[in-house]
């Protein structure tokens, strides 16, 4: 499995959450996919997508997902300590960890070669760390949405893309919807 089919399988589980979605071909895919107010997508912001999601998670009680990948996880370090420290047990990181940059042609990671963000995250102080196939993602991210404690998922499939449309949607469109959908549910 690629990371567009990942995220195939996980629309039935998320499209009713807050989910803040990578820069890339990610937000493209799952714009694609599953268009909805309650997806915000990351335009021009790689490594913030974790920071973001976990800021709206302390700021109010709905679950919210943050799907980034290796790439931008390994750009941004720092969320990973900032996430152990500050603990939202409606948070949830999903990190698909394709081993590759795939929005830039698929040049590889660090986490596709000798470094493990599971490892990574659990040494930062991140209790709650689950790492998986591809194909036992959906069953990972229902565990975490049950289990009510923060959690990071990381998710290994195979690195690749599809081709999909790039989002027309001005940014500013997409913060806008997302925080009305924010607001209607506080």
């Amino acid at each position: 499995m690629i990371r567009s089919d990942v995220l195939k399988t996980l629309i039935p589980v998320i499209s009713d959450k807050l989910v803040v979605c990578n820069i890339g071909l990610p937000s493209q895919e799952l714009h694609m996919l599953d268009d909805q107010p309650s997806n915000f997508y990351m335009l021009g912001t790689m490594g913030l997508s974790s920071s973001i999601g976990l800021g709206l998670a302390l700021a109010q009680k709905d679950k919210v997902i943050a799907i980034d990948g290796d790439g931008s996880v390994l750009t941004n370090f720092g969320t990973l300590p900032t996430i152990a420290n500050n603990v939202a047990d409606n948070f949830i990181l999903l990190i698909i960890d394709n081993g590759s940059y795939g929005s830039t042609g698929d040049q590889p990671t660090y986490a596709g070669k000798k470094t493990s963000l599971a490892a990574v995250a659990k040494a930062c102080g991140c209790e709650n760390v689950v790492e998986c196939s591809a194909e036992d993602t959906v069953g990972a991210l229902k565990a975490a949405l049950d289990s009510n404690k923060m959690t990071i998922i990381v998710s290994k499939c195979e690195s690749g893309n599809i081709p999909v449309p790039v989002i027309t949607m001005d940014p500013v469109v997409i913060a806008h919807r997302f925080m009305s959908e924010v607001k209607t549910r506080n």
